[in-house]
């Protein structure tokens, strides 16, 4: 399944919504993304760092992982109404303007062009 960034918060709010206590406060979502932010950073390093699991660790999937990370964004992003696609334009364009010349560019430019 594909799914827009529209699509994305509309989902999360749809589960959300169906419970009293609503999305939580930003402080504790701040608190949330970070720990799944840290357990993705932990399967990233038993997986390609130097840093083996214990036999009696359960073995994540990265994309498990990655997908609780967009998960509490979401619900981050939701409960401030943001939108997520809006974010992302304002994020990409500042990258692509400040760091146009910051990195050896590929024969043919970027795709599309």
């Amino acid at each position: 399944m594909n799914y827009t960034t529209k699509d994305i918060q509309k989902r999360v709010d749809d589960y959300i919504s169906q419970f009293k206590e609503g999305y939580f406060s930003p402080l504790s979502l701040q608190a949330r993304l970070t720990e799944e932010v840290g357990e993705m950073a932990r399967e990233i390093n038993h997986r390609y760092g130097e840093k083996p699991k214990k036999s009696t660790e359960v073995d994540k999937a990265l994309e498990e992982e990655l997908g609780d990370v967009i998960f509490v964004l979401t619900c981050f992003a939701n409960s401030l109404d943001i939108d997520l696609s809006d974010a992302f334009e304002q994020s990409m364009s500042k990258i692509e303007t400040r760091d146009k010349d910051r990195w050896t560019r590929k024969e043919g430019g970027m795709k599309g062009e």
